[in-house]
């Protein structure tokens, strides 16, 4: 470990790799978000410089600092959230959605602390890379704490109920690759949150909880919308650099077949460069930015999309149906049974 203290506070002076690694590895939630905070007020005053290519790279953690206090346990012994009519349903949803923004912290600043470290991608991440995440991250701490306030209001606190740690878990299955935590994390996990929150907003009106339900239309809504965004517009800035930079990377005469897949016409294709990232020659494969991410979302996420889609929402995000419907699963039969409706379902 390098000469500065994990437990310490973010102060002016630090870059953004050593700050995303304070956040992350607090234990305690509410210093997490208050870290969080202060570090996102630090950078918007310039006290926070940006990294310098490679150093700190391979000190994001496996885990990110949490509370024992949250039990995790397998998504399969949650026990139904239920659709918000009673009291100790509303307080499953809110608990649910606390451990949601609590996990999106960290996976704000393990983005940073993971891949604005490592050589193969800092030299493409512009100011404004590290400025949109330190942006999510602030969002989603404040998000924590308003949600907080609100499971408080009706007797609970974060902890008292179980949760699971799929978020994380999918976060490590991505740990290789920017271009799928992107895809995986912010274009198909938190899309779906898009696709839900609309009824669960609708659930906690009709369970008389207002406050809830404002919180969650006014505030949390948009914001998803422009976190959602920023994955898809940093996978298609990836894009544009890799076509840019490996052009004579993955081999000579290319046609497209319907994935959007590259297929070559010389036997053998070029040899490329050592010194091309992997992820650059990857992209190249694909003669668009929606067949790389087709590619990505089957080799990293298990499973298909769930539809009906909020189109709206997704379109606000910056990606058309042409992005997710090649991995649609086929509609639910009329009269079928609906799962709960909660982001923390796919999120």
């Amino acid at each position: 470990m390098e000469d500065f203290d994990l437990q310490s506070a973010p102060a002016a002076g630090d870059d953004c790799i050593i700050i995303s690694l304070k956040c992350i590895s607090q234990s305690d939630p509410l210093l997490k978000a208050s870290y969080t905070k202060l570090a996102y007020g630090l950078w918007k005053a310039g006290d926070i410089i940006l990294p310098s290519p490679g150093k700190h790279h391979g000190l994001a953690p496996e885990r990110p600092g949490r509370n024992n206090k949250v039990k995790l346990v397998s998504p399969a012994e949650l026990p139904r959230r239920g659709k918000g009519g009673t009291l100790a349903s509303r307080q499953a949803l809110l608990h649910s959605l606390c451990h949601i923004e609590c996990c999106a912290i960290d996976l704000a600043w393990d983005i940073i602390a993971r891949f604005g470290a490592d050589p193969d991608y800092a030299a493409n991440l512009p100011r404004d890379f590290y400025s949109d995440w330190i942006q999510v991250a602030e969002d989603e701490a404040r998000h924590f704490s308003l949600l907080l306030l609100r499971l408080q209001a009706t007797g609970l606190d974060y902890g008292s109920l179980a949760a699971h740690d799929g978020l994380w878990e999918s976060a490590m299955e991505t740990a290789g690759s920017l271009a799928a935590r992107l895809s995986v994390e912010h274009a198909v996990h938190e899309a779906r949150g898009l696709d839900i929150l609309p009824k669960t907003i609708a659930r906690f009106r009709a369970g008389g909880d207002n406050e809830s339900a404002d919180l969650l239309e006014n505030v949390i809504y948009n914001e998803e919308i422009s976190h959602c965004g920023a994955g898809v517009r940093w996978l298609k800035h990836l894009y544009g650099v890799a076509t840019q930079q490996g052009s004579g990377s993955s081999g000579g005469g290319q046609q497209q077949d319907n994935s959007g897949h590259k297929n070559s016409t010389a036997d053998v294709p070029k040899e490329r460069s050592s010194n091309v990232p992997d992820w650059i020659v990857d992209a190249n494969q694909y003669s668009t930015v929606e067949g790389w991410f087709h590619s990505l979302v089957r080799k990293h996420f298990h499973g298909f999309l769930k539809p009906p889609f909020n189109d709206e929402a997704r379109k606000k995000a910056g990606f058309l149906p042409d992005w997710y419907l090649p991995l649609a699963a086929a509609p639910a039969p009329a009269g079928a049974a609906i799962e709960p409706v909660s982001v923390a379902a796919n999120r």
